[in-house]
């Protein structure tokens, strides 16, 4: 049987794990390869890290961070952020990543997914979708560059055209409800999720327990992600994990 993953996300500028709302106001939370030790201590089952500026600031993934984030953890890690170019996912693989996740560059050249599928894989390329509601209706933005530059794709059809592009994961944010701690947007995921049949990450929103089992049962996501809850001790892994035992979601155990 498959587990339900449960992930915490790095969002790294500058060499610092941050965490804002919204994709706005930036606080910091910590030094990266520190905080990649303490999930792996705690029995998270993958973890991601996204350089968060390396798309808007026009420079690649800062390679040394990542280096020090992967001797740290020995649970699959996932790096996005200024990948560019079939050449950028192999060295980001080359240092240590299991997976690269691909957004900015992907949706300038979807081309670019298809290529890396066929180099390295299907399982080790995620597409991640920034997604903004479009004035209150049931339809979503892609943005890009970390969120700062809205596009005219619709996050649906994207996510479809990744998948068939051979994009194996997606990695799904909600903008509208990041930082927010309300629950992940059911709405966005399961409208992806009844799409395609890939694996599903739910980003953006997680407040309290319940949240993560809702974007699994309700939204359709194989896998959780949060960030500044797990950062600042809100709750813990083996919490998020105890109420999905509960309510009869597979996962795996924490030691």
């Amino acid at each position: 049987m498959l587990t339900n993953r449960v992930i915490p996300c790095l969002d790294v500028d500058l060499g610092r794990v941050v965490k804002g709302v919204s994709f706005v106001d930036i606080r910091d939370a910590g030094d990266p390869a520190e905080l990649a030790d303490f999930y792996n201590s705690e029995g998270a089952d993958e973890l991601v890290f996204l350089d968060i500026t390396a798309s808007s600031d026009e420079r690649n993934t800062m390679v040394d961070v990542v280096e020090r984030v992967s001797a740290e953890v020995f649970i699959p890690l996932t790096v996005g952020g200024g990948i560019r170019s079939r050449d950028d996912m192999g060295r980001m693989l080359e240092a240590g990543a299991e997976k690269v996740s691909v957004n900015s560059a992907a949706v300038a050249d979807p081309a670019l997914i298809e290529d890396c599928a066929r180099e390295f894989g299907s399982q080790c390329v995620v597409l991640a979708i920034d997604a903004q509601r479009r004035n209150g209706e049931p339809d979503w933005q892609v943005f890009t560059h970390g969120g700062r530059r809205g596009t005219e794709f619709g996050a649906i059809k994207w996510a479809i055209r990744g998948a068939e592009l051979g994009a194996g994961e997606l990695l799904v944010t909600s903008m509208d409800a990041d930082g927010q701690q309300t629950g992940y947007d059911i709405e966005l995921l399961k409208s992806i999720s009844d799409q395609v049949s890939v694996p599903l990450i739910a980003s953006g929103g997680a407040g309290k327990v319940e949240h993560f089992a809702d974007a699994i049962k309700d939204g359709g996501a194989d896998a959780v992600l949060a960030a500044s809850l797990f950062h600042y001790g809100t709750l813990r892994i083996a919490d998020v994990k105890a109420h999905m035992d509960e309510v009869g979601l597979p996962v795996r155990p924490v030691d």
